[in-house]
């Protein structure tokens, strides 16, 4: 099923309706940089998704609970939670759930260790302050979470979508990188040491791991230095499968059950960040699918140019004649204006990346808020 459609200007456009119909695709992840309305995208896609029969849920990352109050939910946990409202003639349903960092990382600690160790680790200092704000670690759970999420909805068919709203990154995608930084940081040579300074082969070193030891005791302080020993001391197996498990959903990211689109607004920096997202993910040989261009603005009357409007607008305003005529052709010629950038460098990401597919999405009067805002998202995306 093709996913592409010339448009009248030339443009690939990316048909996001063959893209949710298509069976095999069953994980479309969502990335961008923050506020180019990624989080809305992503919600927009569940609900016409659903709604054209699929069994989906949307995993955001997004603190911001933006898609929780859209979709009429009180909140959004780590649990899914059905989304009412949605039309479900065609079999489809939705479910809705954000990211839980610790908790997800409690999880992992759960399912891989005994209870003995599993305690010792959860209540460790270093590990809370780890699983809480260490850089990396939403991102890395986030990885989890996906992979679980997939395994799961493999295993009893409860889902065949998955949609995943990014964390919103100004330094590349991140939500890649993450898990080789983490696992790479828990299997660092110096957590490792100071975990037995003075034990087995490394009795040799013993001497000089004291004075490193004794360096570090002043800089963190020797309870925390103590957190730390105990800390890596539990770890053995538990976190061993850390590189494995991410290894095997970095691999699934790049299968073509995968979908990634990439999330932009009509603005030089988005634009400029969109093309840096595309780069990586063909780098690293994901399979991106096409680039949602937010917030188009569309003009009514395109018949009417610019400098016809201003120039109009202009004549009326010297003459003192019509005020509100003229600030209507003002405001025309402006958006038309505007619109004619915003066309540019749409034409420009083009030239620079021909083989990706665009959809852009025409901006709405008001904020969405509620699920017919989602409808209408969705309606726009697919160029209805």
């Amino acid at each position: 099923m093709s996913r592409r459609r010339k448009t009248v200007d030339g443009l690939h456009g990316l048909e996001i309706d063959a893209l949710l119909d298509d069976r095999t695709v069953e994980i479309i992840v969502c990335c961008g940089s923050g506020g180019v309305g990624k989080t809305t995208t992503a919600a927009a896609l569940g609900v016409r998704a659903a709604e054209r029969g699929r069994q989906v849920v949307v995993l955001t990352i997004d603190p911001a609970r933006r898609l929780a109050q859209a979709m009429g939910l009180p909140e959004l946990d780590d649990t899914p939670r059905r989304v009412e409202g949605i039309d479900t003639k065609r079999g489809g349903h939705l479910d809705a759930m954000m990211l839980d960092m610790k908790r997800t990382f409690d999880q992992v600690v759960l399912a891989t260790t005994s209870p003995e160790k599993a305690k010792v680790i959860l209540e460790n200092p270093f590990y809370v302050a780890l699983s809480s704000s260490f850089a990396g670690t939403q991102e890395y759970m986030a990885m989890e979470k996906l992979g679980q999420l997939h395994a799961d909805a493999l295993a009893d068919g409860r889902y065949d979508l998955i949609i995943v709203d990014t964390p919103p990154s100004r330094s590349a995608l991140d939500f890649l990188d993450a898990p080789k930084r983490l696992s790479s940081f828990l299997d660092s040579r110096l957590l490792r040491l100071l975990s037995a300074p003075a034990r087995g082969p490394l009795k040799m070193f013993s001497a000089g791991m004291g004075l490193v030891t004794g360096m570090l005791t002043k800089l963190l302080g020797a309870q925390v230095l103590t957190d730390i020993q105990t800390f890596v001391a539990a770890l053995d197996t538990t976190f061993g499968g850390f590189r494995a498990r991410s290894e095997r959903t970095y691999a699934l990211l790049q299968e073509e059950r995968t979908a990634f689109l990439v999330v932009a607004a009509p603005e030089p920096d988005a634009m400029r960040e969109a093309a840096y997202f595309v780069e990586r993910l063909r780098d690293e040989r994901m399979p991106l699918t096409g680039m949602v261009l937010n917030r188009m603005t569309s003009p009514a009357a395109t018949h009417v140019s610019a400098e016809r409007s201003l120039s109009a607008a202009e004549a009326l305003t010297e003459a003192g004649r019509h005020p509100v005529a003229a600030a209507v052709l003002g405001l025309h010629g402006e958006r038309m204006r505007r619109a004619a950038r915003e066309h540019h460098l749409a034409e420009r990401f083009a030239s620079a990346h021909p083989g990706v597919a665009v959809a852009g999405v025409p901006a709405l009067s008001s904020d969405v808020h509620d699920l017919d805002g989602l409808r209408e998202i969705g309606a726009r995306l697919s160029g209805e």
